[in-house]
């Protein structure tokens, strides 16, 4: 299953993070298959710059956002993609039959 994750980057107590899509089981730091974009949390107020098309391309080809890059989508991405990824949240809490 592919996810849409943070990498962490950058200095020790420095964070900065790149936002890619990787497959599940793999580390944080580990391989990825793409970046979608990054995040600075240290700036004020802080950088996001992601790809929305992208995003919007591998959450049709079913890759689930982490609730970390859902919440920063929710926060700093314009609502549009709002729309997209509230249907994968549906889903999550969803009782299974």
């Amino acid at each position: 299953m592919l996810v849409i994750r943070m990498r962490r980057t950058g200095s020790k107590k420095r964070p900065h993070y790149r936002v890619v899509v990787t497959e599940r089981r793999s580390p944080r730091e580990g391989g990825f298959i793409e970046t979608l974009g990054f995040y600075n949390p240290r700036t004020k107020p802080a950088v996001v710059d992601v790809n929305k098309a992208r995003i919007e391309h591998w959450i049709s080809q079913g890759a689930r956002p982490s609730d970390s890059v859902r919440t920063l989508l929710a926060k700093h991405v314009t609502r549009d993609l709002g729309a997209v990824v509230a249907p994968v949240e549906a889903a999550a809490t969803a009782p299974q039959a």
